[in-house]
């Protein structure tokens, strides 16, 4: 099979096919709106970023939305090739339901209230923030404490690193490197990482006895292939994974508010 400096594309091609379901169907819906967004009938950033000044009661269906909308093709593309490792590994870990409850649950509402609270009533503004990345910087929180726990310091030189600090060096390197990204979207997803790899949000998932019967009242592991039942985890639910020692501003794209994408 040709390679390409060291890339197999067969090895790829199987990575892809072996992707579980809430992962799969996650990059489909963020492809689905980018194809969507290029018409101009309907201004789909404009109906899902989060803008809060726009965000009201019927409008709440945004703090679960924006990760899935994107600026552009590139910003699509980087969020998505940043993302599908990561929520793989999870979904993987803690099975699709489980996934699906967390991520159009408390792992998207938590940070983006935060960022609303902080916008609204510290800052005084509305910039409109969207992009799979906060998703990205959520899961690096979570992965980043894993480490800590067995693997506490990066030795670099002279110096000893804590690991956990790893997320908030790649949010600095985004902000310098990345114009127009949200530096404090990027902290609400880290910090919201951090909560969860540490335990304290463990009583927001869904409890294993639930999953158990849905999953067996609707025999979802026979129905839906890639499905990653709650007993066919990799790890345990809460456990630590194994690892190795080693103000408002108009935009060209048209959106209320001052617009920040979420990652690169």
């Amino acid at each position: 099979m040709p390679t390409i400096q060291g890339f197999s594309t067969m090895r790829a091609r199987s990575y892809v096919f072996r992707l579980p379901l809430f992962t799969r169907a996650m990059i489909a819906v963020m492809v689905a709106f980018w194809i969507v967004s290029i018409q101009s009938t309907w201004d789909v950033r404009q109906w899902g970023a989060l803008i809060p000044n726009e965000l009201t009661l019927s409008t709440m269906y945004r703090v679960n939305t924006f990760p899935l909308i994107h600026l552009n093709f590139f910003h699509a593309l980087f969020n998505i090739l940043s993302l599908t490792p990561l929520l793989e590994r999870f979904e993987n870990e803690f099975g699709t339901l489980t996934s699906l409850a967390l991520f159009f649950g408390p792992l998207t509402t938590i940070p983006a209230l935060v960022y609303i609270f902080w916008e609204k009533f510290i800052v005084k503004g509305n910039t409109a923030v969207m992009g799979a990345s906060i998703w990205v910087f959520l899961l690096l929180g979570i992965e980043a404490i894993r480490t800590y726990k067995t693997n506490p310091y990066l030795v670099i030189g002279t110096h000893h690193v804590p690991t956990w600090t790893t997320p908030l060096v790649m949010v600095l390197v985004v902000e310098a490197l990345i114009p127009n990204t949200s530096f404090f979207g990027h902290l609400c997803g880290v910090g919201t990482g951090y909560l969860f790899g540490l335990g304290y949000l463990k009583f927001l998932a869904p409890p294993e006895k639930a999953l158990r019967w849905i999953e067996a009242r609707l025999n979802l592991l026979g129905r839906l292939p890639h499905y990653v039942s709650v007993d066919q985890k990799t790890y345990g639910r809460f456990g630590v994974l194994p690892t190795s020692n080693s103000t408002t501003q108009m935009t060209p794209l048209g959106l209320m508010g001052s617009t920040q994408r979420l990652g690169p």
